[in-house]
């Protein structure tokens, strides 16, 4: 008898409403495979451009969204000595991660602390490693360097605030909301966070004066590139990770896409050299190649979190449902998010 599962799938592109839910055919787990029961899935900004056909590295339609889960351990494939039945686990994964089940790769699955719940732990992941990456291994991040982080009150934000904080940096942030902005400050430690819907490149000039800053994380995309760009320090790096702000907070908009595209600066190698400045871009999914890399500093950022150096961000929950994921969809869209959006089982407490 063949073994189905209930998934939330992307069918056509548009609003959130757009999302199904149906029954698909779930594989049996290969000689190095994993089933897994889903018992929390983290929703992404890039869920979002995925389901508004802005994302180009997909599979064909329909197809579950969702880069990350946590769930407990059914199943294991003959030649998995390193997980059995009932072990607690977090998983990533290019996409499929709204559903029921998963079935990957061994090597895909983490262990997380016994203090996480199954939802604080799918929090982690992608916006943790996503920051490590961007801070550590892109930006080359030291003790003393000044950091601007975009975004700051948004999942990678939120990380990258925490982890630069603990490692010794001046953090300044940018946020939408003065909630947000108190609570990058006041919770998370970083030194001023200014509105990010306002002209907040001459407050960081002022605050950091000629000096600029050594390391700026760019989630925003458009004119604020450039104003990151204006602000980095000699030898300073500037980390380019989204275009959030080719996102409408509605409806899609091919124009504002393109627009926030058109004003995102191109950069010429010539124009680095009398700056000394460098730029880099990240995209989490497309380093699976660099387990080298990830595998330990996943477990670093876990054993940082049992340790209460930083702690996962999470604001709101949903059900695993088409309604809790359209729900969550437009959660993000209002830009109402502090920090991580996760969707759980009905069947985890």
């Amino acid at each position: 008898m063949t073994l189905t599962t209930s998934a939330i799938l992307i069918e056509r592109h548009g609003r959130p409403e757009v999302l199904v839910e149906r029954e698909v055919p779930l594989a049996d787990p290969g000689p190095e495979e994993v089933h897994l029961r889903v018992q929390a899935a983290g929703v992404n900004f890039a869920d979002l451009f995925m389901r508004e056909g802005l994302y180009d590295t997909v599979p064909p339609r329909p197809y579950s969204p969702g880069f990350e889960v946590a769930g407990e351990v059914m199943r294991v494939g003959h030649k998995v000595p390193t997980w059995k039945t009932g072990d607690r686990a977090v998983a990533l994964m290019r996409h499929g991660g709204y559903a029921r089940d998963v079935v990957l790769p061994a090597r895909q699955l983490f262990r997380y602390p016994d203090s996480l719940t199954p939802a604080e732990a799918a929090a982690v992941p992608v916006v943790f490693l996503t920051a490590w990456v961007a801070l550590f291994n892109s930006g080359n991040a030291r003790s003393g360097e000044t950091a601007l982080v975009l975004v700051a009150g948004g999942g990678v934000g939120s990380a990258a605030v925490q982890l630069a904080v603990h490692h010794g940096m001046r953090v300044i942030g940018t946020a939408g909301t003065e909630r947000k902005r108190s609570f990058v400050t006041d919770e998370l430690g970083a030194e001023v966070c200014f509105d990010s819907r306002g002209d907040w490149e001459p407050q960081v000039r002022a605050l950091v004066g000629d000096r600029g800053v050594d390391v700026a994380l760019d989630a925003m995309g458009g004119r604020h590139t450039a104003a990151c760009r204006r602000l980095l320090a000699p030898l300073g790096r500037l980390v380019f990770y989204g275009l959030s702000d080719a996102m409408p907070r509605a409806k899609r908009s091919w124009l504002r896409a393109a627009w926030a595209w058109l004003r995102t600066p191109l950069i010429h190698p010539l124009s680095l050299i009398q700056p000394n400045i460098g730029v880099s871009g990240i995209h989490l999914l497309h380093l699976q190649k660099r387990e080298d890399l990830m595998i330990p500093a996943l477990q670093q950022i876990y054993r940082g979190i049992e340790a209460k150096h930083w702690r996962p961000v999470l604001d709101r929950t949903f059900g695993l449902s088409r309604a809790g994921a359209v729900e969550a969809h437009r959660f993000i869209h209002a830009r109402q998010n502090l920090g991580k959006v996760v969707l759980v089982s009905s069947k985890v407490g």
